[in-house]
């Protein structure tokens, strides 16, 4: 596991300083060397556009934009250059309207605060070795809902609903470059 998190490039946006400092710390000590940090979601955004990413890890309550408007232009902005990066939301927003709305802004996973470095390393280890398909269907554009890893490991691309059914694009994708 420590040699595959060497190879990530992380995102990390929190806008509270100790918080923002703790989750560096946690992800250098589980051996992530590449991290890049952002106390706001607009910094984030413009680090997101001009460098790569294999992961996301935000907050959800900051301001003027939270860590769901940074998900929400990650997913749909014409500017964002991957719309399929993992994201994890760390918060302590945890009912499920909150966990729902969240899914529907195409967070990839959640995270409740508090949590332990053990319970981050595993949530990133399952993203990356399970990397969820796609799903675009009218105005959603994210993770598909229902969880395929059960059956497969393998991304094979954006998928596009069109009425019940569920078509393949063919969208080459290599989280790990």
């Amino acid at each position: 596991m420590r040699t595959q998190f060497e190879m990530l490039r992380v995102l990390v946006v929190e806008d509270t300083g100790p918080m923002l400092k703790l989750l560096i710390y946690v992800l250098e000590s589980i051996g992530i060397k590449k991290v890049t940090s952002c106390t706001s979601a607009e910094s984030a955004f413009r680090e997101f556009r001009n460098n790569e990413f294999d992961l996301v890890i935000t907050d959800w309550a900051m301001e003027p934009m939270s860590g769901l408007d940074l998900a929400r232009k990650i997913r749909k902005s014409a500017l964002s250059p991957n719309k399929v990066v993992p994201i994890i939301l760390v918060t302590s927003y945890s009912s499920k309207e909150n966990v729902q709305k969240a899914r529907d802004e195409g967070i990839t996973e959640f995270l409740v605060k508090p949590f332990t470095a053990s319970d981050l390393a595993k949530r990133i280890a399952y993203v990356m070795e399970h990397p969820r398909r796609f799903v675009k269907s009218g105005e959603f554009f994210g993770p598909d809902r229902r969880r395929k890893d059960r059956l497969t490991s393998q991304y094979k691309g954006a998928l596009r609903r069109e009425g019940d059914q569920y078509l393949q694009k063919d969208i080459d994708i290599d989280f790990l470059k």
